[in-house]
């Protein structure tokens, strides 16, 4: 089994690219929103669906991540915590803030 570090490393990077894909979706929402009116009332209708919350809380769950991993890494490049004891620290720290988080993220997205 791999490290807490190891694990919130790998996590971290399957975020990036959850995003990088994501942004695509996004960039295509906002082409066929601008489009034309009926374009931005199919984007709408497709964002209030069941499937369009789930799209959205996991696009903004995979942001949290990222984001408080990225400020692990930075912190980490700043000699913070960089034994090994020290990561496997910081890397359930980021899990945690994270969780919080995405939870918020997700109470959020359904009382929208």
């Amino acid at each position: 089994s791999l490290p807490i570090a190891a694990l919130a490393s790998i996590t971290h990077r399957v975020a990036g690219i959850v995003l990088f894909v994501g942004t695509a979706f996004l960039l295509w929402g906002l082409e066929l929103s601008l489009s034309s009116e009926a374009g931005f009332q199919s984007v709408t209708g497709l964002i209030a669906s069941p499937l369009g919350k789930f799209v959205t809380w996991g696009l903004l769950a995979a942001l949290a991540y990222h984001f408080v991993a990225g400020i692990k890494h930075l912190l980490l490049d700043m000699e913070i915590a960089d034994t090994k004891e020290g990561g496997a620290f910081a890397a359930k720290v980021a899990i945690f803030f994270s969780v919080v988080l995405i939870g918020l993220a997700g109470i959020w997205v359904i009382t929208l």
